[in-house]
């Protein structure tokens, strides 16, 4: 019991109020003075944002796990395992708070590198490392907290002792059986560490055109373009080769290719190319070039060849370029159209063949032309390196005991 102004009061319903009211006080006081900071510096709204939840579950389950401790009366036996449910709570709470610190660190860590710039691949290469640390982070704190947790079970360090025993061949089972699984964390681990591959990069996988959107320990995110998503494992990136168009610098060169008539004029075609890119602002003023590349099978192969930013103003401009191009050619210069030629010759029908006297065609005279190693005297020369360590028999001259030839 406990004395409260005069009444005797039971201790524990006592105690866990206070524990309750005071829990609510410190997140209280804690969010006001965070709140006014924030009004100057957004890192207080940032983290009273991400840790508001875990910070109040972490000091309540704080404060009511010591009124349970300290005022509830438990039977005997059951002390031991209200301890240990408490203790799981706050220890589950505490690693919720911490992972948020985490998402907290990472976020203020990637605000100092925009990625909303023309030149990024700092700004995404760190941004890449940073989420790939916090899930390791995370997981690293997750895996802590379950063993904090089975360690405070009563007699676990007594069957512990017994698995470790056995570690050796369970470890041998668990590592053929999640083979393909840490493949993809560890190869999950070396995009994110490699500058081989970040977020928000444009590449080209699977004959499909796209951008990173998620880099994780097993998997990744590519975001194609017409919005769907295609998720590869983290080996897929290791073992097969793809296509990375903002390894060094977003800039790229696209071509745009015309079949079209012997009788197009291009130094006219050139002279509008450079007169279309210089009334766009798609073109980011590095190179514009057209060039005839091929002139067989009829037709002349004509090729563009522009520059941009990024990508996505890459293909806008090559569609500009094309569209432009063919109404001038259409306007302009219509006997550039491709057109297909056929000659059609009549010939006199030629009269049937007379047969001969005889019934049939006089056989051809067979040409005899000269072999490698036959036919003249050069050949009779090359033939002997490979027959003069034969010996040569005359059978008029061969002895009587030798069978004749049939």
């Amino acid at each position: 019991m406990i004395d409260v102004l005069g009444l005797s009061l039971p201790a524990f319903p006592v105690a866990a109020l206070a524990a309750i009211v005071l829990a609510l006080a410190i997140t209280a006081i804690a969010a006001f003075a965070f709140r006014l900071v924030g009004k100057r510096k957004g890192w207080a709204r940032v983290l009273v944002q991400l840790i508001r939840v875990p910070f109040r579950m972490t000091v309540l389950i704080g404060l009511l796990w010591l009124a349970v401790s300290g005022y509830l009366d438990v039977p005997a036996g059951w002390d031991t395992t209200v301890g240990f449910v408490f203790r799981a709570l706050f220890i589950g709470s505490a690693t919720w708070l911490l992972c948020a610190l985490l998402y907290y660190a990472e976020e203020m860590a990637a605000n100092r590198y925009r990625i909303d710039v023309r030149d990024n691949r700092v700004a995404r290469r760190v941004r890449t490392q940073l989420r790939m640390m916090r899930r390791i982070g995370i997981v690293i704190l997750i895996i802590c907290a379950i063993g904090t947790v089975l360690l405070s079970i009563p007699g676990a360090a007594t069957v512990g002792a017994s698995l470790f025993a056995s570690a050796g061949l369970l470890s041998v089972v668990a590592g053929l059986a999640a083979q393909s699984t840490l493949a993809n964390i560890f190869a999950g681990m070396q995009l994110a560490f490699n500058n081989a591959l970040r977020v928000d990069d444009v590449v080209i996988v699977e004959g499909e055109w796209g951008k990173i959107e998620e880099i994780t320990l097993t998997y990744i995110v590519v975001h194609i373009w017409d919005d769907r998503r295609m998720v590869l494992p983290s080996t897929y990136f290791t073992t097969t080769p793809f296509q990375n168009w903002t390894r060094h610098n977003s800039e790229l060169l696209g071509a745009i290719e015309f079949d079209l008539d012997w009788r197009v004029n291009p130094a006219a075609m050139r002279e509008e190319l450079n007169r279309i890119v210089a009334q766009t602002d798609l073109w980011d003023e590095r190179a514009v070039v057209l060039q005839v590349t091929d002139a067989v099978g009829g037709y002349v192969r004509v090729r563009v060849l522009v520059t941009a930013q990024d990508a996505p103003t890459l293909f806008d401009l090559r569609c500009f370029v094309r569209e432009n191009l063919i109404d001038w050619v259409n306007a302009e210069n219509p006997d550039a159209l491709p057109m297909s030629r056929v000659e059609v010759r009549h010939e006199p029908e030629a009269p049937p063949a007379r047969p001969s006297s005889r019934g049939r065609k006089p056989a051809r005279p067979v040409i005899e032309a000269p072999g490698l190693f036959s036919g003249d005297e050069g050949g009779k020369e090359r033939a002997q390196h490979f027959t003069e360590s034969i010996t040569v028999q005359d059978w008029e001259d061969a002895p009587e005991s030798l069978p004749a030839p049939r």
